[in-house]
């Protein structure tokens, strides 16, 4: 799996949390979201070659295991865009009620 289909598969996960709790009355403010992940680096040959970032999984077969990997820990700050197209803070559950944070 590469790394970006992977933060797609958290992202997708995140956005059904806050529609599925958005009618539920406990809140909570979606902090940063930390992952540790093992990777291997392959490059693409060739004139606009680029490198892509693989991410292993536990029963990773002989190919992948031979390659150079690397652990990597990346913070992600989650934010929603609102109608009018401002980045604020993401809430699993609804809108922000006073005094909580």
């Amino acid at each position: 799996m590469e790394l970006a289909e992977m933060i797609r598969a958290l992202r997708t996960e995140l956005n059904e949390a806050v529609v599925d709790g958005a009618d539920q009355p406990v809140q909570f403010e979606l902090g940063p979201v930390e992952i540790e992940a093992t990777v291997a680096a392959q490059r693409t040959a060739g004139g606009h070659g680029k490198i892509r970032f693989w991410v292993l999984e536990g029963g990773a077969d002989a190919a992948h295991t031979s390659a150079r990997t690397q652990r990597i820990t990346l913070t992600l700050q989650p934010k929603v865009r609102t109608s009018k197209g401002v980045l604020t803070t993401a809430y699993v559950a609804g809108e922000e009620v006073d005094g909580e944070r």
